[in-house]
């Protein structure tokens, strides 16, 4: 037997045992809950926390149900910017209602979880119906009777595509010892909140698998408990794509943290993934019927100071980026430069500075009003769309569109792309690429009912051209001098005096997103 074939079988026969341990561990299913049982223990134990995301439709009904379950101390719902009665219904339902820091069912889950009285934690969805009595109760049972810390939900329906397809298999293949459970997608969890208050929340479709592989990984007693049948409501086919490519990016950064992954391939084509949601495609599926649009800019604009001016700064370049700034070279061949500075700089980097750079007061709630007049939102940037995503969702717009840096394995090479959306109609006029191209494609969308009206919102110079494009434009806090007059906009000196701005004509206004 050679060097290579000896390694190969130690370790096979490591990872058998390690497979025999770990299923010895959490194989045995937790005793089910006796049907008239309810012990002190269990009597008022639990915080419910609800992320809700336009669910007036069955809100009132899941907060009511779970206040009448004996477990449920309290219910709160984590709010991700409604425009319909989420809020309103929850409350008059008895929720204790709060506002998400971010869009995104992950940092909803974790506002809830920091807001939580209880030292158990059980999420339940907003869109349920044909709930069976005391779920949280059989939930929360698992952990009070100590036989698990963190508990999945199954339900008498099958799991899903995604989880059918993308989910299930990638599981069998790298987590093996996780095969049994029925619907690792699920949202609903009960898990004690220190052990939550350990793991990482990610931000969207992928939080409830990275929860479950995160809390095996810490070594977590882990069970499943059939709650009977239940009925959600279901995702548009272009959403499931996006939860797909998110499960898998989750259980693939799961597995190579576990060292069973060493294909740095698949980080890269992921990376790929993750950039088509920057594509003016996939900002035309979220349209949905709505007939108005608004384009905001976001340097000057929706945030006071410049991305990239704080990135340098928070990454030691200040000096050579003030360098290209000063440039006259063409605005292509700057941002080639700028991007190349950051070379080296990791993922996390940019995505910090985007998490903490300020945003103007009253952006929040002017865009929630003008997506409750009909309008979808987007929010537009010559800078990263690394950070104008994170800006989109800090401000709960619709889409962003922006240039996309590259990243080998979540680290920047330096290399910028431009975004199609920002090309010319005619690639043989020679133009530059600028925020008018969006702005001119959106409007050649065929998809009935057809746009009627674009509103565009700037601060300087280079945000002129699509000004002058859009059918009303605003200014606000000009930078140069002539741009009110030039652009034939309207100066406001705040975004509420934008929201004063907005009539109230919901046309198709979005119930989903992320």
């Amino acid at each position: 037997m050679t060097t290579t074939q000896k390694l190969r079988s130690w370790l096979g026969s490591q990872w058998g045992r390690l497979r025999q341990a770990v299923r010895a561990r959490t194989a045995r299913v937790p005793q089910q809950r006796p049907p008239d049982a309810l012990p002190a223990p269990v009597l008022a134990c639990a915080t419910v926390v609800i992320p809700a995301l336009n669910e007036a439709a069955r809100i009132a009904q899941v907060v009511r149900h779970a206040l009448a379950d004996p477990a449920t101390a309290e219910v709160i719902v984590v709010d991700d910017s409604s425009i319909d009665d989420t809020v309103v219904l929850a409350r008059e339902a008895g929720a204790v209602v709060i506002t998400s820091t971010m869009l995104g069912k992950g940092a909803s889950m974790r506002d809830g979880l920091h807001a939580a009285r209880c030292d158990l934690v059980v999420y339940l969805d907003g869109d349920l119906s044909g709930l069976r009595e005391h779920i949280v109760t059989d939930l929360c049972w698992p952990l009070v009777q100590g036989e698990a810390d963190f508990v999945k939900a199954c339900f008498g329906r099958g799991g899903g595509r995604v989880t059918e397809l993308t989910a299930k298999p990638m599981i069998k293949v790298f987590f093996p010892e996780l095969a049994r459970f029925a619907q690792p997608l699920g949202g609903m969890i009960a898990a004690r909140a220190g052990l939550l208050s350990a793991l990482h929340f990610e931000d969207g479709y992928g939080v409830d698998i990275g929860l479950l592989l995160d809390a095996h990984r810490a070594g977590a007693r882990l069970a499943e408990v059939d709650i009977g049948s239940l009925e959600h409501d279901s995702q548009p086919l272009l959403d499931l794509t996006v939860m797909a490519n998110e499960v898998s990016r989750v259980i693939y950064a799961r597995a190579r943290a576990a060292g069973r992954l060493h294909v740095e391939q698949i980080a890269a084509m992921y990376e790929t993934q993750r950039q088509a949601t920057a594509t003016l495609d996939y900002s035309l599926t979220r349209r949905r019927g709505r007939t108005r649009l608004v384009l905001l800019d976001m340097d000057g604009t929706v945030t006071p100071d410049r991305y990239v001016v704080e990135l340098a700064r928070a990454t030691g370049r200040e000096a050579q980026l003030a360098k290209w700034l000063d440039s006259t070279d063409d605005d292509t061949s700057r941002g080639a430069h700028i991007a190349g500075l950051f070379k080296f700089v990791h993922r996390r980097q940019f995505e910090q500075v985007a998490r903490t750079l300020a945003i103007r007061a009253g952006v929040v709630s002017c865009v929630n009003q003008l997506r409750r007049a009909g309008f979808m939102v987007g929010l537009v940037s010559d800078s990263y769309f690394i950070a104008a995503e994170i800006l989109r969702r800090r401000i709960f717009a619709d889409f962003a569109l922006a240039h996309t840096l590259q990243f080998d394995g979540d680290v920047c090479n330096g290399e910028l792309r431009l975004n199609e959306a920002f090309m010319p109609l005619d690639a043989t006029s020679g133009g530059p690429p600028g925020k008018q191209h969006v702005v001119q494609r959106f409007r050649l969308d065929p998809a009935e009912p057809r746009l009627e009206e674009i509103w565009a919102v700037g601060d300087n110079a280079n945000d002129l051209p699509m000004l002058q494009e859009a059918d009303r434009a605003f200014v606000i806090d000009p930078k140069a001098p002539n741009l009110v007059h030039d652009a034939d906009a309207q100066r406001i000196d705040s975004f509420e005096a934008l929201e004063a701005l907005i009539e109230d004509r919901p046309d198709g206004a979005e119930t989903q997103g992320q």
